[in-house]
């Protein structure tokens, strides 16, 4: 009888102390959160992300500065998940979660594929990469006000396309399903 009412108290205390914790977690956030779908080559992708807004400040080579890893969106950090192996360039990417993240510079940017899951977003451990892709970088006539990740469909309807838009600038890169 003992053992049950300590093992009831321990229930309620993790019933109520779970909650409170991801409600902490939420109330950190500065931004909205998206998470986008799309099936490419039959493969499901989603990738869940911060949405910060630029609210007149310089992005790139600013809020986002040259040469340095950045979370690619705001809080937490981005996670793609997937439910078979994708290539991104020539890295290959088992189902599961991986985080995103980014290194821009004024001549290119990267998306890096990290294997860490969960954490804060500036909370990087580059030993955990499975490797940095070099992503096409367009100017963008109008600005786009608020950070967006899209997945489209790639040419010809094969393999699909990660958009990432901010600022002036969209950065893009193929990836394929195995």
């Amino acid at each position: 009888m003992i053992q049950r009412r300590a093992f009831m108290a321990s229930a309620l205390v993790a019933a109520l102390v779970v909650p409170a914790g991801l409600v902490a977690a939420q109330q950190q956030r500065a931004s909205p959160h998206e998470t986008v779908k799309a099936v490419i080559d039959g493969a499901n992708v989603s990738i869940t992300y911060g949405r910060p807004y630029m609210k007149g400040r310089k992005i790139f080579g600013g809020l986002v500065p040259y040469g340095q890893v950045w979370r690619t969106g705001a809080d937490e950090a981005t996670i793609l998940e997937t439910d078979k192996a994708l290539m991104f360039g020539a890295f290959h990417v088992n189902p599961g979660k991986i985080s995103l993240y980014s290194v821009v510079t004024e001549k290119g940017w990267s998306l890096v594929l990290n294997k860490q899951v969960g954490q804060w977003g500036t909370e990087y451990k580059q030993g955990e990469d499975i490797g940095r892709v070099p992503m096409k970088v367009d100017t963008l006539p109008t600005a786009v006000e608020q950070f967006t990740i899209t997945l489209d469909k790639g040419p010809g309807g094969k393999g699909g396309v990660l958009v990432l838009q901010w600022e002036n600038k969209k950065a893009t890169l193929a990836l394929m399903a195995m």
